[in-house]
């Protein structure tokens, strides 16, 4: 007897989002079931393209149709984004999630995990861009390797724009591209948010994106405050190291984004520990803290990375690619925090939205 829509859409109700704890289709992620005799075809909407637990879907959606007599099972992917952020949407509305990360205090790594954030969804197959929003001391044109590289510009509609360089898998806009590499930016707030409008939307030709980094200036200062109200912000990630005072500052820069009506998206501790040439592991700041911080703030621990020579090589040469050709550990380290950041995006886009009040 052959197979009917209901069956299937009934075996899909077996198949639990591994993070929602709910079935895919009261969580409306089913968008097609097409029965052929004994072959099946599902379609599945995931709230981000870089979604790390697809195949664990996929595999679980097949068992299922399986078990109830089905031969061959074609399971496809869409991505949607109920829920994104709302607020200044038709800034950018061909971007679908932009994530600021930031940092309660410079010298942390925030451009670091930045960079590899970005490469990191690249490589699991998103369109991704990267700003570098840090206008005092941008640091991309050297991790990039594009230092001394002006950009290209466009028409678009009789008005010129940036076209984003395209590099390591990524669509990137520094400002420091744009003036002396030598020189100091002596910019006070209102001059500060103007140029950053203009390089983040009035002036650049940015593509279709399903993640736009945002490279924050670090503190709690009145650049990073506005700018906040400024983009369209999905979420935040906030960097921190193990040490005390620098999770101090983690927890000041964690409350305002919750004061901004910001999500925090979750806190990865940076320079966790040093790993020597023989293997060895060296808790130089004291390896937990951050992890301790986003528990007592409840909120995710978005992974830890290590201190490697060769990250610290890769971005100085603009190499960024080969953080995840180089060492299994650091390769691990970083795909585990880039599944866990966009597993955080996905839930906080399927969740529903909260009204937002305007506390400044």
């Amino acid at each position: 007897m052959p197979l009917t829509k209901d069956q299937v859409v009934a075996a899909l109700r077996t198949v639990n989002d591994p993070e929602l704890y709910k079935d895919i289709v009261t969580l409306g992620m089913v968008k097609d079931v097409r029965v052929d005799g004994d072959a099946v075809h599902v379609m599945v909407e995931l709230t981000t393209p870089a979604c790390p637990l697809k195949e664990t879907i996929r595999r679980d959606v097949e068992n299922a149709v399986r078990r109830i007599g089905a031969e061959s099972v074609t399971v496809e992917f869409s991505a949607n984004t109920r829920g994104a952020a709302q607020p200044n949407k038709d800034l950018l509305p061909q971007v679908k999630n932009v994530i600021a990360v930031g940092a309660g205090k410079g010298g942390v790594g925030k451009s670091t995990v930045a960079v590899n954030l970005a490469v990191g969804l690249a490589r699991a197959g998103a369109q991704v861009g990267l700003m570098d929003g840090d206008i005092y001391g941008p640091s991309m044109p050297t991790m990039l390797g594009i230092r001394g590289i002006p950009p290209r510009s466009t028409s678009v509609n009789g008005v010129q724009k940036i076209v984003p360089f395209y590099v390591h898998g990524i669509h990137a806009v520094t400002i420091g591209s744009l003036v002396d590499q030598d020189k100091p930016l002596i910019w006070r707030g209102p001059m500060a948010h103007g140029a950053f409008r203009q390089l983040f939307a009035d002036n650049t030709d940015w593509p279709a994106l399903d993640y736009l980094i945002v490279d924050l200036p670090p503190g709690t200062g009145d650049v990073p405050l506005t700018l906040c109200q400024l983009l369209p912000i999905t979420g935040a990630i906030v960097v921190a190291t193990p040490q005390q005072v620098a999770l101090d500052d983690c927890i000041r820069a964690v409350r305002m984004f919750q004061t901004l009506n910001v999500a925090v998206l979750g806190i990865v501790e940076n320079m966790s520990y040093f790993v020597g040439p023989d293997g060895s592991e060296h808790d130089i700041f004291g390896r937990g803290g951050a992890q301790k911080a986003a528990q007592e703030l409840g909120l995710p621990f978005l992974g830890s990375i290590p201190m490697y020579p060769e990250l610290r090589v890769n971005s100085d040469a603009g190499t960024p690619l080969k953080n995840f050709d180089g060492s299994a550990k650091l390769k691990e380290a970083l795909e585990s925090f880039t599944q866990n950041a966009a597993a955080q995006v996905s839930l906080h886009n399927l969740r529903p939205r909260q009204p937002e009040l305007n506390v400044l």
